[in-house]
């Protein structure tokens, strides 16, 4: 697909969900400090279907602003949707305390639900994380010509589109292919400092409608080779290969050996590390694992106690 119109579908698509927006703070938010990046520049590039819409903001304030407004949106469906006594409020919180707070205090925060890490809709059904299942085979550009039409036909139309569907602690979905990453903030090559593959370096920001295609990138994309450019979340990077992999790209020996030099320097034997490793991997089965190891810690499990034994243990009974 051509560089023009990937903006054009970008900057509809981002005025459409700014559309549904009721709040004209968060509405000039979304208009002006929107920062589009990851693996959907990448498909249209490549000519193949969008599964989501990765989108960050310029700064922190502005994704604390965003969260709060979705967050309040997700808390009045499911308190009409939930049975007496089943209602679970979602707040903004200090990533270290967990303390809700109402406005933004300089820290990093995430979004807190007392009794889970995913929040749903309907409250109910397989809890997922954020980097969601591999799109369907929708021929690409029947998929962008649909974004194209529903962004200029429909951006005054109901209140429902672009509504959060899920939560996790760093990130929000909406219906609509937006996915909202508040975990990081910042210029484009800010947030890219926490990528892990060259490919995924495309960008496309609001407040001036341009896309930017490193070389590099392009190169990669070409050749459909995983190119691993470092990233504070090797973990995550090594199993995030597997879907690239079933759609046809390449990685050598070397990339995963930069990966592994990676991991040796974390202390994934500290839950808090271990957890925050693993958010925005597609499985629930990992929640379940966090959340039993949170639970043995709590309940007097050693550090030195979570051992390969230990984890191998869980994962042959969870997966």
């Amino acid at each position: 697909m051509q560089i023009k119109t990937i903006k054009s579908v970008l900057a509809k698509k981002i005025q459409a969900w700014a559309n549904s927006v009721q709040d004209e703070t968060v509405k000039k938010i979304i208009q002006e400090q929107t920062v589009v990046t990851g693996g959907a520049i990448a498909s249209m590039l490549l000519q193949e279907s969008v599964n989501d819409f990765d989108v960050y903001f310029r700064t922190p304030e502005g994704a604390f602003a965003v969260a709060q407004y979705y967050v309040k949106k997700m808390n009045e469906v499911r308190e009409k949707k939930a049975t007496k006594g089943t209602y679970v409020p979602l707040y903004v919180a200090d990533f270290e305390s967990k303390a809700g707070i109402d406005k933004y205090e300089g820290k990093r925060f995430i979004i807190v639900a007392e009794s889970a890490g995913v929040a749903e809709e309907e409250q109910a059904g397989e809890y997922q994380y954020f980097e969601v299942t591999d799109p369907e085979g929708v021929a690409a550009e029947a998929y962008l010509d649909d974004v194209k039409n529903a962004a200029e036909q429909k951006a005054e139309e109901s209140k429902n589109e672009f509504r959060p569907i899920f939560m996790s602690s760093n990130a929000i979905t909406l219906s609509d292919k937006i996915q909202i990453v508040i975990r990081f903030s910042g210029e484009p090559n800010e947030i890219h400092a926490n990528y892990d593959f060259v490919h995924c370096m495309c960008s496309w920001t609001s407040w001036n409608r341009e896309l930017t295609t490193p070389q590099e990138a392009l190169h990669a994309m070409m050749s459909r080779t995983l190119t691993y450019i470092g990233s504070l979340y090797p973990v995550c990077s090594v199993i995030r290969t597997r879907k690239f992999i079933q759609r046809g790209w390449r990685i050598t020996a070397g990339q995963y050996l930069k990966m592994a030099f990676q991991i040796a320097d974390l202390n994934l034997r500290d839950v808090r590390v271990l957890e925050d490793q693993l958010t925005g991997v597609d499985s629930a089965f990992f929640y379940q694992l966090i959340s039993i190891v949170r639970k043995d810690v709590e309940e007097g499990k050693k550090p030195e106690d979570i051992d390969v034994a230990y984890i191998s243990q869980l994962v042959d009974r969870i997966f």
